[in-house]
C-alpha cells in the first residue's frame, strides 16, 4: 500500500512538472507566433503609405514658364503683361527663379490734364513700354493631391515669394521690392500650371512729384519641367 502511494506520489509529480514544462514554453512561442503576425501587418501597413514614389517631383529640376495676365499699377492704368519665367528647383521646397514681364505704363491723368487745359502740354509722354526684371526665391510650404472625379490624381503645392528687381518705365527709381503667394497644379511628371500674385513696392516720379506706390501683378501660365 505505501508503495502505490509513494508511485502515485511521484507520477503526480512528473506530471506537474510536465504540464509546466509545456506551459512555459508554449506561451513564448504563441507571444512570439503573434508578434510576428503584428510585425508584418504593421510592416505592410507602412508599405502601403509611406513608401509609394511621388506623384511629382521638383529637386534638381529646371522649370521654364509663360506668364500672363493683369498688372494693376498704382500711378498708372490698369494693363496687361506677358512674359516668362526660369526657375531651378534645388530641393522639393526651394527654389530660384528669374523672369521678365512686358507691359505698358499708360495714364489717363495727364490725357484728361492736357484736355482741360490744352495750353499746357506735359513732355514726358505716359503710353509707354515697361519692363520688370526680377529674381525671387521661393519656398513651397503647403502640398496636396487630389482626384478629378475618381480618376487620375494630381497634385498641387502653395509657395511664397519674396525678391526683387527693375521696373523699366523711365519713371520708377531704384530697386523695386516684390513679394506675394501663388499655387503650382501639376499633370503627368513634365506639364504644370500655375497662378501667382505678386506685390511691388517702388519709388517712381510722376509729373514732378516722387511716391511710393505698390503694384499688383496677377499672372497665370503653363510650365515645363526638365529632366
Amino acid at each position: 500500500m505505501r508503495l502505490r502511494v509513494q508511485r502515485s506520489i511521484v507520477v503526480g509529480l512528473i506530471s506537474s512538472a510536465g504540464a509546466a514544462a509545456w506551459t512555459t514554453w508554449a506561451e513564448p512561442a504563441r507571444a512570439q507566433c503573434v508578434d510576428e503576425e503584428l510585425k508584418q501587418e504593421l510592416v505592410g501597413g507602412r508599405h502601403y503609405r509611406g513608401v509609394q514614389d511621388r506623384l511629382f517631383t521638383k529637386a534638381f529640376r529646371h522649370e521654364i514658364s509663360g506668364m500672363a495676365g493683369y498688372y494693376g499699377a498704382d500711378l498708372y492704368s490698369s494693363n496687361w503683361v506677358l512674359g516668362g519665367a526660369y526657375t531651378f528647383h534645388f530641393s522639393e521646397d526651394l527654389g530660384l527663379e528669374a523672369s521678365v514681364q512686358f507691359t505698358r505704363f499708360r495714364s489717363d491723368i495727364t490725357d484728361s490734364y492736357e484736355r482741360r487745359y490744352p495750353q499746357i502740354q506735359i513732355d514726358e509722354r505716359t503710353d509707354k513700354p515697361g519692363r520688370l526684371y526680377f529674381g525671387h526665391l521661393i519656398w513651397s510650404f503647403a502640398y496636396g493631391k487630389f482626384r478629378w472625379f475618381g480618376g487620375s490624381t494630381n497634385r498641387f503645392d502653395f509657395n511664397a515669394a519674396v525678391g526683387a528687381g527693375i521696373t523699366d518705365d523711365t519713371t520708377s527709381r531704384g530697386i523695386t521690392g516684390s513679394f506675394g503667394l501663388g499655387t503650382k497644379l501639376y499633370f503627368g511628371k513634365y506639364f504644370g500650371v500655375r497662378a501667382d500674385v505678386r506685390d511691388h513696392i517702388l519709388r517712381e516720379t510722376f509729373v514732378g512729384e516722387d511716391h511710393l506706390v505698390n503694384d499688383i501683378v496677377v499672372t497665370i501660365g503653363p510650365s515645363i519641367f526638365v529632366p
